[in-house]
């Protein structure tokens, strides 16, 4: 069944437009806290934020909806997705709130929403607050109402819990890394943690004014971060995204390395160690077919799932891997974290690029990836992929392809987009076939 506000990531749009209006936040407040009011405990909610203007808009009406029901609060301010979900567990809270857009444009925000164990709600939890969410809601009593405080030291915490992933016996007193934080919500604490490991950072995103949260910068944006890098003559760079659950990397020739590369060395790290479990490691159908070509070369398997995260976290609980992530940079390691984190994972590779003495651009390039191509087509509604032109384009790519290569074609959870992939041997066979199927799918738009 279709959902009227939930997506792939939790709920997601632009600001003062349904579904992410004060308003609704103040339901969803309601309805998830109402929803998770079990036994006779004081019940608490742990809410973080990225650097959006319109962050202290939502979280205020999230407040009035978690108190209103009963459900005291605990503040924690501008920090990342998976701070938001170690706190909740650590603080003992029965749900966490990350009020944040990822990697989308200032303008938009969202709520993603976190059980009392750290992971992103189940599809029946969302489910069931979505259907609560069009009925009046049971208000407490006016003795019983929420409290709200602020947490001062939550940064700290986070940033102690990280350093724990990374090895006792390394320090990075030889590395110069510049990070790019996104002016996001790892402006403060990434910079931090990689300055108390001993690092040389030169920290870039750092000056976050609300409007400028992924603005040229970050993960989505790395060529500031290029540039940079090859300025300074830095052995490595990081970039981060709003909300810093995603990794990208620059090696020191100010190459980006995407997640496959990264994947596929904190796999061979972790299987160098006997600490890799499952025979492998989880990554959606949108990983390059070079990395399972890699994997398969060291007896390991590529377990594929549908595109986000959560859908990659839930295969890694059920079948026993403890590695897994997405080509665009979420890498989830559950070993140390419940989701995405891109500082535990920065944290990983830095820990290999100190041991191996090689430069990055050695380290970090494990694979050659087939060609393979990425577009967006932009539809205002509707349901262009029902097109008889565009399955018929499809078609016609997929026997183009003959088993060769991969087509992978889909409507983003997050956005009004499309997403076209294509990947095979031949460069312009790929580049032909996406184009051929956007233009389909342009005119049934």
């Amino acid at each position: 069944m279709a959902r009227k506000y939930f997506g792939t990531d939790g709920i997601r749009g632009r600001t003062n437009e349904t579904p992410m209006t004060a308003e609704i936040a103040m339901k969803v407040g309601q309805a998830a806290g109402a929803h998770f009011l079990r036994g006779e405990h004081r019940h608490r909610v742990v809410i973080g934020k990225d650097t959006r203007l319109s962050g202290y808009m939502m979280e205020s009406a999230l407040i009035a909806g978690f108190t209103s029901v009963g459900m005291d609060v605990v503040m924690v301010g501008p920090m990342p997705t998976p701070a938001v979900a170690l706190l909740t567990r650590a603080m003992r809270a029965d749900l966490g709130v990350m009020i944040s857009a990822s990697h989308n444009p200032f303008a938009d925000n969202g709520i993603k929403l976190f059980g009392p164990d750290g992971y992103k709600l189940s599809d029946d939890d969302e489910a069931a607050i979505e259907a609560a969410l069009d009925k009046p809601s049971k208000l407490a009593k006016s003795a019983d109402i929420g409290r709200a405080r602020r947490v001062e030291d939550a940064r700290g915490r986070y940033v102690h819990a990280i350093k724990s992933s990374f090895p006792e016996h390394l320090r990075l007193d030889s590395l110069r890394i510049v990070v790019d934080c996104a002016n996001g919500a790892a402006y403060n604490v990434a910079p931090m943690t990689l300055w108390e490991l001993g690092a040389d950072v030169i920290a870039m995103g750092v000056e976050p004014n609300g409007t400028n949260i992924n603005d040229k910068c970050g993960s989505t944006d790395p060529k500031a971060l290029q540039d940079k890098v090859r300025e300074t003559r830095a052995d490595i760079g990081i970039a981060l995204d709003g909300d810093a659950d995603r990794l990208i990397v620059v090696d020191n020739l100010g190459r980006i390395v995407d997640g496959d590369q990264l994947m596929a060395l904190i796999a061979t790290g972790a299987l160098k160690r006997g600490e890799l479990k499952g025979g492998g490691i989880v990554a959606t159908v949108m990983s390059n077919l070079g990395l399972e070509r890699y994997l398969s070369g060291l007896g390991l398997t590529l377990h594929r799932t549908q595109v986000g995260d959560r859908y990659v976290v839930e295969a890694m609980r059920s079948e026993g891997f403890n590695i897994g992530g997405e080509q665009s940079g979420h890498i989830i390691m559950s070993d140390h974290a419940t989701t995405g984190d891109g500082m535990i994972a920065a944290l990983q590779v830095l820990a290999q690029l100190v041991e191996s003495g090689k430069p990055s651009s050695q380290l970090l390039h494990l694979f050659d990836p087939l060609p393979q191509l990425l577009k967006n087509v932009r539809f205002a509604g509707g349901e262009p992929l029902k097109d008889d032109k565009v399955k018929a384009a499809i078609a016609d790519a997929e026997a183009k392809l003959e088993g060769n290569g991969r087509l992978v074609i889909r409507k983003s959870g997050t956005e009004p987009l499309i997403r076209v992939m294509a990947e095979g041997e031949d460069k312009k066979l790929v580049e032909a076939m996406v184009d051929q199927i956007c233009e389909a799918v342009r005119k049934a738009a």
